[in-house]
């Protein structure tokens, strides 16, 4: 499948999605934030963009209502946002040198990701 790009929005509705499972155009508007108050015809157009982008799928219709669900994984989704996130800083040393500098990156959160790269070399041949 070629790159999928979602926008803020189309991501709120994934996330919904992701959450919930199959649900109905009014089942994901009740579901976004509160602070959200978006119109019926504004979630439908998300959700039928995503279709067209193959994000989502209708799988059934109850009355008049269809059901959707997520095609696309939230891992497939936030593994392309980070590649694209650090592309634009040049790779992850920039990006890992502010996090330090602002204090959002612990010795905890380092000790992780020494842990995970130890695994991740082992399972390479």
């Amino acid at each position: 499948m070629a790159q999928l790009r979602l926008s803020r929005l189309e991501l709120q509705v994934m996330e919904t999605m992701w959450q919930h499972g199959r649900l109905a155009i009014r089942e994901i508007q009740e579901h976004l934030p509160k602070g959200k108050s978006l119109a019926y015809s504004t979630v439908q157009t998300m959700v039928y963009r995503l279709e067209a982008k193959g994000a989502v799928r209708r799988t059934r219709k109850i009355s008049n209502a269809h059901m959707f669900e997520a095609v696309v994984s939230r891992q497939s989704v936030q593994r392309r946002l980070a590649d694209e996130f650090l592309a634009i800083f040049g790779g992850a040393r920039p990006v890992m040198a502010h996090l330090i500098e602002t204090g959002q990156l612990t010795r905890e959160d380092i000790q992780d990701a020494e842990r995970v790269l130890r695994e991740s070399e082992k399972d390479k041949p």
